[in-house]
């Protein structure tokens, strides 16, 4: 009974830590959904970058020296842009990966799975994050670029500054945000003392594998007792029987030796052996393979008792 009351604690322990470690999963999961739908959105805007794009011929561009200037911002913005769409198109595919495949462990997986699961997303965050960095500044880059190529040099100078301001901006913006809800990793809530201690029902289940095996062996114990007693039995009985068995010859032995005194002054009348009970008339090598028979009975009835 007490047995049964402590895992049923442990059990709903164990369910109680899973549920809050579901929070945190659910948690991490929405920011990978909400990471992958705006690296979408930039995917989308980037390849409309590339394809719309029609800047001017080199030719307008005037001297050979300008022509030089104009194919190396060609150059700068496709690369460019086209790293950006593949840093979105990445994000996209791990968020959606990590979102699938982590939520299928979490409600699937063997026991334990959700916290693996939780843990694994949050691992992968840096990652995901990194990477969106690098496909959103490409994206702000290739517009610095892009402005060189369309418009005119005051236009340009323009637009380019308030291009790097906000890059500015959105830096000091995540430097801010960043050291604001900054904290240690060391203190953040685990379940793992509750998951591998209190909660932890294996130690049940050894409980009983070892209380099994103690029952086991006080089995055999009891049925070795029991074999050897029977046994001990069996050779008491044999032994009676023995001694009952010379009591009776030499009983017989006395009776026979005075019928035969008698019949000789009488004029002498021949004994019949065969008038004795045969059944009776047994050996010692007939005791001793009786005895042998039944001590292996013995033993056959101590392994059918072991099995």
């Amino acid at each position: 009974m007490l047995a049964a009351d402590k895992l049923q604690l442990q059990s709903a322990l164990k369910q109680q830590a899973t549920a809050l470690k579901e929070k945190e999963f659910n948690l991490h999961v929405s920011n990978m959904n909400t990471v992958g739908t705006i690296a979408a959105v930039l995917a989308g805007l980037d390849i409309t970058m590339f394809i719309e794009f029609n800047p001017a011929e080199n030719i307008t561009w005037g001297d050979e020296n300008m022509v030089l200037v104009a194919r190396i911002l060609k150059f700068f913005y496709y690369i460019t842009i086209v790293s950006a769409f593949c840093a979105n198109m990445i994000v996209v595919s791990q968020t959606t990966t990590l979102s699938v495949l982590g939520a299928g462990m979490a409600l699937r997986g063997p026991d334990g799975s959700m916290m693996t699961a939780t843990d694994g997303i949050y691992d992968e965050r840096s990652s995901v994050f990194s990477t969106f960095g690098v496909g959103l500044a490409c994206t702000v880059g290739s517009v610095v670029i892009c402005v060189w190529l369309l418009l005119a040099w005051e236009a340009a100078i323009c637009c380019m500054i308030l291009v790097l301001y906000t890059c500015r901006t959105i830096w000091c913006n995540y430097q801010r945000v960043k050291q604001r809800f900054d904290f240690d990793e060391n203190e953040t809530v685990d379940f793992r003392d509750i998951m591998e201690g209190p909660a932890n029902i294996q130690a049940v289940y050894n409980y009983r594998s070892n209380n099994s095996s103690s029952s086991s062996k006080n089995r055999n114990r009891h049925n070795n007792n029991n074999s050897n007693g029977y046994n001990n039995n069996n050779n008491n009985n044999n032994n009676r029987r023995q001694r009952r068995h010379n009591n009776k010859n030499n009983n017989y032995s006395t009776q026979s030796s005075q019928e035969s005194s008698t019949e000789i002054d009488n004029g002498g009348i021949d004994v019949d052996e065969n008038d004795y009970d045969s059944d009776d008339d047994w050996s010692a090598a007939d005791w001793k393979q009786q005895s042998q028979r039944r001590n292996e009975n013995g033993v056959v009835k101590k392994r059918i008792q072991t099995v």
